[in-house]
């Protein structure tokens, strides 16, 4: 039972009052305090993102405890590997990865937006405005936001036959990444590969098909799409044969070996006639197990275990290539491609069950003799392979990583055809928009209205600034310019190609992703502003 948290005790008038417990080991912030508190971790964490944001954004190296180097400039991916105490930095770092969860991209702006609508709201603190009035100002300025976005978005037809405008979205994501020296590779493969499993009838794409494989060696630009499952694995015995035409796959989750008895069990060999006819028993077995999956007609079997080296030679002998230890979730991605059945019991297998492919081949890298399977011309033709190569480890993950942004927003478009113009042009119109309709709004709320159309700048000035532009002087040009050419596109030119209409420069956004940041950040500080007492042990 747990021990009571304090005692009731009355005074001389015999009035109760409570003693609280271990009030020594306790630190607690109250009122402003504790708003300042909030406001502060939240803004060293925006500030940390702030210099990654955009396409001259810059990296971040993070070391883990064990040695571990990370170079990435994805803002959900430096929030996950930073050590965070603060309760409120740990909201940023959750409020990053629903975003990535949600909308695969976008993550550093919406917590560069958080930071800013705290640090304008301390402003409004300081001012002596209720964090209520200050949190219902902010709900009124993003439904306005919302608003603006949606009547300045533009509709974006996807169609398989056009993959172009498809590839300059997905440039556009890829132009923060370390990936861009290879850029529009990198985009037509992500753009193929979504067109490969999207389902346009229903307006969805199944992430289960695609599967992004990083192997170390060779060159960003040897990074290919393959129409089918590549694992990472070779055939059980060298001298099997490299290349299997018509394939026929048993797809077994059981051991493909000689039975043994699920039980404890003990046996007593007496003479060497028990142990040879024990040996002959076991090696008949196998023989007859190995004739069964040719009858059926299979000509390669994919194991998710293993089997020992006679096992193996039989195999050889019996001319059944096999491969042994392939996981889970390569198992049930062959068994999808192929479109045979995963066995796990051994006595199931029919020719019904077997999977079918064109070709099953083994590649071989460089001079390491590393090999990997590759199974293509499948039955189900929708499941592609992303295989990503790269100089070292690093740079492996972080090409996965950008290829996983890419390919989220090509699926964001596929789900909702609507797209606003980057370079911080939507930001800059949606603050305007609610700057003007601040002035018409007659109660308190009008300052964190007001406050809010200046947090929505903090996007903009960062893309300037991380650009080696003027961040002010930019921002209030473009700024001017949008009001007097009444055109929403005009963003910052961040990669200084003389125009500023995004329209021109292709720099495209999904409206979703925009959307989703500017409504996920008001939440995240709705939340913070509510919170006025802090309770935590001393050494926190």
């Amino acid at each position: 039972m747990n021990a009571p948290m304090g005692q009731i005790a009355f005074d001389e008038y015999g009035r109760p009052f409570i003693i609280l417990r271990d009030q020594d080991r306790k630190s607690r912030l109250t009122g402003l305090d504790a708003h300042k508190s909030h406001i502060l971790a939240a803004k060293s964490v925006a500030n940390i993102l702030k210099t990654s944001l955009g396409p001259k954004g810059l990296d971040k190296m993070m070391v883990s405890p064990d040695g571990d180097i990370t170079v990435t400039n994805d803002g959900a991916t430096i929030l996950d590997l930073m050590d965070v105490d603060h309760q409120i930095a740990k909201l940023m770092v959750q409020l990053s990865k629903s975003q990535d969860d949600e909308i695969g991209d976008g993550t550093t702006g919406v917590v560069v937006l958080a930071g800013a609508l705290l640090e304008q709201s301390e402003k409004l603190l300081d001012r002596g405005i209720h964090p209520i009035r200050i949190a219902d100002g902010y709900e009124m300025a993003a439904k306005i936001a919302v608003a603006t976005l949606d009547k300045i978005s533009d509709t974006f037809d996807v169609d398989l036959k056009k993959p172009e405008p498809l590839i300059k979205l997905a440039m556009t994501t890829l132009g923060s990444k370390i990936v861009n020296r290879c850029h529009r590779q990198m985009a037509e493969i992500a753009v193929n590969a979504i067109m490969s499993v999207a389902d346009l009838k229903r307006k969805d794409v199944d992430f289960e098909l695609i599967k992004v494989q990083g192997k170390v060696g060779g060159k960003l630009e040897d990074t290919m799409l393959v129409k089918g499952v590549i694992v990472d694995k070779d055939m059980s015995h060298p001298q099997m044969p490299k290349v299997v035409k018509d394939a026929k796959m048993a797809i077994l989750t059981c051991p493909f070996e000689p039975p043994k008895p699920k039980t404890k069990h003990k046996l007593d060999i007496t003479s060497v006639e028990d142990y040879k006819k024990l040996r002959e028993y076991e090696l008949k077995t196998f023989e007859n197990m190995v004739q069964s999956v040719k009858d059926k007609g299979a000509n390669l079997v994919i194991c998710q275990w293993g089997f020992d080296d006679e096992a193996n030679h039989l195999l050889l002998q019996k001319e059944l290539p096999a491969v042994r230890w392939v996981g889970g979730p390569e198992i049930e991605l062959i068994a999808i491609a192929t479109g045979g059945r995963i066995v796990p019991r051994f006595e199931e297998l029919t020719t019904e069950k077997l999977g079918k492919a064109g070709i099953v081949r083994e590649l071989t890298f460089g001079t390491t003799k590393e090999r990997m399977l590759v199974i293509e011309e499948c039955k189900n033709t929708r499941a592609v392979t992303l295989l990503i190569r790269g100089g070292n480890k690093m740079i492996v993950e972080e090409a996965k990583r950008s290829l996983h942004d890419a390919l989220c927003v090509i699926r964001n478009l596929v789900r909702d055809g609507r797209v606003v113009y980057g370079g911080g042009a939507p930001e800059i119109a949606a603050s305007l928009a609610v700057a003007e309709a601040a002035d018409k709004i007659a109660t308190l709320e009008q300052y964190a209205v007001r406050a809010f159309s200046e947090a929505l700048e903090a996007v903009p000035l960062a893309l300037a600034e991380n650009s080696g532009l003027a961040p002010i002087q930019t921002l209030a040009e473009v700024k001017s310019r949008q009001v007097k050419e009444k055109n929403p596109r005009l963003g910052i030119d961040c990669l200084l190609k003389g125009t500023n209409d995004m329209k021109e420069q292709n720099v495209i956004e999904t409206l979703m992703a925009k959307k989703q940041q500017i409504l996920l950040a008001t939440q995240l500080v709705r939340m913070i502003l509510k919170i006025d007492d802090i309770r935590a042990p001393m050494d926190m």
